[in-house]
């Protein structure tokens, strides 16, 4: 008797399976043959609480060894996630994004009623725990920084002009910029926004971190590659001041490089004192100066990240002559 007990549910739990990954768009995934499938039991070892490295508003994030690598496994909040083909489109088009300064998606199990997603594993962690978090606080050169920006900005750049088809992030920001041992920033998270099932009446309080939100995408609801340039401004002076940019605060550090350029004032005094050598001040005018264009009301009249990325990239060759 208590065989056929466990007969029957190791049967009903193998449909239930199947239908799962027939739900979350397996059939999709199996015929483009883009990324791995992975077994609900392969991952089983890794969803530990001991392997709990990272919660936000998509799920949890666990650290563990597949296939002899270090891996991230993201498991999403029940419900959270969209549906079948939409959903297997949206891997696909993740899995193209082969680029260096870009996480790269390794594969998913569908086998759950949430998709979990496979990534590479970066080692250092975001660039918002080494700029703010005490107990990680590293000492950051200017040239590091220049670096970390520039090739942030390559990999973002990559995405909207470079991939056959045009990928907004939509939550640029510190934490999602992820370091690997050389502090080499690889870009995570692009795309969970379209991932989530986003409640049409409140898109803003979902997709993107207030903190780092375009205004202009906030009035009108429309995400685009703009969007992703403001809040690269944002971005840029978290890294040269070093201070945390904080909605609840009216965002003063956007309200204070602003208003320094408006008045046509250097923002000298809100570099961080660690790099603000006398030497450099003309570099870092000029990153608050660009930092300034992307955060311009107008959306037409803001760099593209291309721009960006090539002018970062000018003024990192400069710092080292």
């Amino acid at each position: 008797m208590v065989i056929i007990s466990f007969i029957l549910i190791l049967h009903k739990e193998k449909k239930k399976a199947r239908e799962l990954y027939k739900k979350n768009g397996g059939p999709t995934l199996e015929k483009a043959n883009v990324i791995k499938l992975f077994k609900k039991d392969e991952l089983k070892q890794i969803l530990k609480n001991s392997n709990l490295i990272g919660k936000g508003c998509f799920g949890e994030v666990y650290k563990g060894l597949l296939d002899n690598k270090l891996v991230a496994v993201k498991k999403p909040i029940n419900g959270s996630v969209l549906e079948s083909d939409q959903f297997a489109n949206e891997v696909i088009t993740q899995s193209q994004v082969i680029h260096k300064n870009i996480v790269r998606l390794i594969g998913c199990c569908l086998e759950v009623d949430a998709p979990m997603l496979v990534y590479e594993f970066i080692s250092q962690g975001s660039l918002y725990d080494i700029l703010h978090n005490s107990n990680n606080k590293v000492a950051l050169s200017l040239d590091a920084r220049l670096s970390i920006a520039a090739h942030s900005a390559d990999g973002l750049a990559y995405m909207h002009s470079k991939t056959n088809t045009r990928i907004l992030h939509g939550d640029v920001k510190p934490a999602n910029i992820l370091l690997d041992d050389n502090f080499i920033p690889k870009i995570s998270d692009f795309g969970i926004s379209r991932l989530i099932v986003s409640d049409r009446e409140h898109t803003a309080s979902i997709i993107g971190d207030m903190n780092y939100m375009d205004r202009v995408y906030l009035q009108e609801g429309l995400l685009t590659e703009k969007s992703d340039v403001y809040s690269f401004g944002v971005l840029i002076l978290e890294i040269i001041s070093r201070r945390r940019a904080m909605h609840s605060d009216n965002n003063k550090l956007v309200k204070n490089y602003l208003e320094a350029h408006k008045q046509q004032k250097k923002a000298t005094e809100f570099f961080d004192k660690e790099i603000a050598m006398t030497k450099d001040l003309d570099l870092l005018d000029s990153l608050a100066g660009l930092a300034v264009e992307c955060l311009g009301l107008e959306v037409d009249q803001r760099p593209t990240m291309m721009e960006v990325a090539e002018r970062l990239l000018i003024l990192s060759r400069s710092s080292k002559v």
